[in-house]
């Protein structure tokens, strides 16, 4: 007999009455854009930064709004400390970056003949910046940098980190409300997918679903990520390289997530396909303890580390760890997310830095059992000055995933 909310339902159907959930979803506004760009500036002006470099990023969004993706042709940004935003990219492409543009910039252009890398240094001293420090978005791909060093012997160059963590950091109300709305999408999707659960069923065909379900109701493209996982593999918290099909008695482990004007989502819920075992049920109730122990342990001023460390502490007194040994909690508790899935700073080991309101994590303590199965609870919370709050409720129990009976 399988859980409340799983199973009894079709692809069909769900697809047939989903509903479109991004209606409500409001852009980011031109005066927060402005208002980004000043604080990395103020950020430069503190560390002696001449200017900031964004790549083709998810930097280069959060910082101008405009979407672009890397390839071999230089395309991007500079922030000055003390002037204008201006961009740069293929002169091919300057009526398309135009178009894009939602802050107001002069356009320098390279041709497909000449060096990116000479005319951006030559666009700095043109803007009088002779010399002195550029910092290079993080995610800038090497080639980009090693061009850079090769033809700026006045310029020295660092992590752009320091300014653009600085500033990604710390979420704004308007990009919490779009972080929510993209939860709120995901965790919907997930509940559908549970539903059209059935023997026989494989990875593959619950992947597509969940990927068509997302756009249905109004995700940007789909599912950024999706890994469906039963039995056996449910134990590796990245999956296995091949499909499987669904068993009675199998966990059933699905994490996904989508994106509503760039911010994304990341859910995980674990359940069991039929009547769980009594190991499955004190694994899953460890699980949710362990969550539980991290949430209560983000407070205001609480070092990162602190917070993965107490979701650690609950595993291991369980008997099982220590540390990152398996059976147990082979990785962090948490990571930050926004517009990246993965983004700074991260509840893991080590990290001192403190927890501060507008900070969003994921919370996910999974306990991954090899040979036999695997549990990852993941919700996400953000920081008020109150503590932390959670964007999705946990899930209710591994019967009632969903708390449809709670």
């Amino acid at each position: 007999m399988s859980g409340i909310g799983i199973g009894g339902s079709t692809i069909e159907a769900e697809l047939a009455s989903a509903q479109n959930m991004r209606e409500d979803a409001k852009a980011i506004s031109l005066e927060e854009y402005q208002a980004r760009i000043q604080k990395a500036k103020d950020i430069m002006l503190t560390k002696n930064i001449d200017a900031l470099y964004l790549d083709s990023t998810t930097s280069l969004t959060y910082f101008t709004g405009i979407k672009s993706h890397q390839s071999e042709r230089l395309l991007g940004a500079i922030i000055p400390a003390n002037g204008d935003l201006y961009y740069i990219c293929p002169q091919f492409e300057s009526e398309t970056v135009k178009e894009k543009m939602k802050l107001e910039g002069d356009l320098v252009g390279w041709e497909e003949h000449e060096s990116p890398y000479e005319i951006l240094i030559q666009s700095l001293k043109d803007r009088n910046i002779k010399s002195g420090t550029v910092a290079i978005d993080e995610k800038t791909q090497f080639f980009v940098v090693d061009g850079l060093q090769k033809v700026a012997n006045d310029f020295s160059f660092i992590n752009g980190n320091v300014v653009t963590s600085a500033c990604r950091v710390i979420k704004s109300k308007s990009e919490i409300t779009l972080l929510q709305q993209a939860k709120n999408l995901t965790l919907e999707v997930h509940k559908a997918a549970a539903r059209i659960l059935h023997k026989g069923i494989t990875t593959i065909e619950v992947k597509k679903f969940i990927d068509d379900m997302h756009r249905a109701m109004g995700a940007d493209n789909g599912s950024t990520f999706c890994i469906v996982l039963f039995g056996e593999p449910t134990a590796y918290p990245h999956g296995v390289s091949y499909p499987q099909s669904l068993k009675e008695g199998d966990m059933v482990l699905i994490d996904t997530g989508c994106s509503i004007d760039g911010y994304q989502s990341d859910i995980t819920r674990t359940y069991c396909f039929g009547t769980p075992t009594e190991k499955q049920i004190e694994i899953w109730n460890l699980e949710k303890k362990a969550q539980k122990a991290a949430f209560d342990a983000a407070q205001i001023g609480t070092a990162c580390g602190d917070v993965d460390k107490a979701a650690r502490d609950v595993i291991a007194a369980a008997g099982l760890g220590p540390d990152y040994q398996v059976p147990g909690l082979p990785h962090r508790t948490g990571h930050g997310i926004g517009m990246d899935v993965h983004e700074d700073t991260y509840l893991v080991r080590g990290n001192k830095t403190p927890l501060a309101a507008g900070m969003c994590f994921s919370n996910e303590p999974m306990i991954c059992i090899y040979g036999e199965f695997g549990v990852r609870l993941e919700d996400h919370f953000y920081m008020t000055d109150e503590g932390p709050k959670w964007f999705t409720e946990p899930s209710h129990s591994i019967t009632d995933p969903f708390g449809i009976d709670a």
